[in-house]
């Protein structure tokens, strides 16, 4: 019996080829599945794209070929509970594939045709009436700050060294504005906070070694120390392996938290908007294919 499924893909990701879809596009057809290829280079058409496969088909299933940033994009046009979602690594950083244990498309592809399901919990960020939906973490404050200072010509041409580029820019104009983090009775006052659904962070860095992104928890690390050398402190443990784990750092786990102050928040790699908002984790809002 066939599976029919909606495939989208991105051209402008830094993984993709027309020779790599292809491919894949052949493995499914050879393994019972109908693809229904679709193109989508930004992300409204992502998400429009992925909300126009929950219509008339239940349960649908959707592949996407493309980068972490296109893959949020497709979740933000999901109805809760509806979807079950497979990932192809054809971006450049690949984490959500790197959080599933996916290292090739191949690897990728086989775990499709095996259809082992697992229910997903994914963060929402709430401001004002505007909700957006995150997979693996959302970042306020430095990491905020480099993610909206990356130059789209830069990130085209240089991709991972746009960020490089971009954080340099921001530690030669450090700003010491403050924050505050919010969670039942307990209130934080800090420089940054990284609130994880997901253990990595930008590739292979394991932020937060205890987090899932099949857990209803959220792990939160908030950053006191203000100063440079306070940040270049949490890199050794980083690229250890260790986590974030230093003097000057809070963390726990929650459900919910709000964060108060003006600051840029990033998630899964994208600008959205500066705080306030909310924070809360929603679980099985999707089922993932592992």
């Amino acid at each position: 019996m066939s599976v029919s499924c909606t495939v989208i893909t991105n051209p402008l990701s830094g993984g993709f080829s027309p020779q790599r879809l292809s491919a894949a596009l052949e493995f499914l057809a050879g393994h019972g599945f109908v693809p229904d290829l679709r193109e989508a280079d930004n992300p409204d058409r992502a998400a429009e794209i992925a909300l126009a496969a929950c219509t008339g088909r239940h349960p649908p299933l959707i592949i996407v070929g493309a980068g972490d940033g296109t893959i949020n994009a497709v979740v933000n046009g999901l109805p809760p509970g509806v979807a079950t979602l497979g990932v192809l690594p054809f971006g450049t950083s690949n984490v959500l594939c790197r959080e599933l244990g996916i290292t090739s498309t191949k690897e990728a592809l086989e775990k499709v045709a095996g259809g082992i399901r697992r229910d997903l919990c994914v963060g929402c960020m709430e401001k004002n009436d505007e909700k957006r939906t995150f997979l693996l973490m959302a970042g306020v404050g430095i990491d905020g700050l480099v993610v909206k200072k990356v130059v789209p010509r830069e990130k085209r041409l240089l991709k991972k060294g746009a960020y490089l580029l971009s954080s340099m820019r921001v530690f030669c104009s450090w700003e010491q504005k403050r924050i505050e983090v919010i969670s039942g009775l307990r209130t934080v006052d800090c420089h940054s906070v990284i609130v994880c659904n997901g253990s990595k962070y930008g590739g292979n860095l394991r932020i937060a070694p205890d987090a899932s992104i099949f857990e209803p928890d959220l792990r939160v690390f908030c950053m006191e120390d203000p100063s440079r050398l306070g940040y270049l402190k949490l890199l050794l443990p980083l690229l250890a392996g260790k986590g974030l784990k230093n003097a000057g750092i809070q963390s726990f786990a929650t459900k919910e938290l709000e964060i108060r102050g003006e600051k840029p928040l990033q998630a899964d790699g994208d600008y959205y908007f500066d705080t306030p908002l909310r924070i809360r984790a929603i679980p099985n809002f999707l089922k993932i294919i592992v």
